[in-house]
């Protein structure tokens, strides 16, 4: 039997905003989710992801911050189209240990032999990823909109209204404001 679905919390504490991911995922360890859900905070070991994955989830929510030409705070779901495969300038993404980006952790399950049915990267735009630890207030004030976001991705498969020309051959939809739809490059 599959293990259900992973919540992952990625990012590095050490770089303000970057901590976005780690934050949601430990908040949301503290709360009850339905059955079959795992949540856990990876930070940024990135290859550790990659082989719990090889347990056979169904479904992948990766929480992280994501620079998407927005408003600080803002938070998106995005749905990769593809993963493990060669990006534009034709290279597949290099395995790095500590890489927490979501293209190199498919990349190296891909290599590993494993996939995810359904992949959601719960993203918000930082204010700031220099060195220091804590939130800035905005980005802070967006955990509880992605802990509810992760629930709805939990529960089940969503609808997601594609945008076009986003990063990392992704298809984005935002569920909380503030939003503006459109290009972000």
């Amino acid at each position: 039997m599959s293990p259900g679905v992973l919540v992952a919390g990625i990012g590095n504490i050490f770089l303000s905003d970057d901590g976005f991911g780690v934050e949601v995922a430990n908040r949301l360890a503290a709360v009850p989710m339905p059955a079959g859900v795992r949540v856990a905070d990876f930070g940024v070991r990135g290859v550790h992801l990659a082989y719990e994955l090889l347990d056979g989830y169904d479904r992948l929510v990766l929480v992280d911050a994501v620079p998407m030409g927005e408003a600080p705070g803002t938070l998106a779901v995005i749905q990769p189209i593809s993963a493990g495969i060669p990006g534009a300038d034709g290279d597949i993404p290099v395995v790095d240990a500590h890489s927490m980006s979501p293209d190199v952790v498919l990349a190296t399950l891909s290599r590993l032999g494993g996939s995810v049915e359904e992949i959601y990267i719960v993203g918000c735009q930082p204010a700031s990823l220099d060195e220091g630890i804590g939130l800035s207030p905005s980005v802070a004030s967006a955990v509880e909109g992605a802990m509810d976001l992760c629930r709805q991705l939990a529960d089940g498969p969503v609808q997601l209204e594609p945008l076009v020309d986003i990063p990392h051959e992704a298809l984005v939809a935002v569920d909380s404001p503030p939003v503006r739809k459109g290009t972000t490059k």
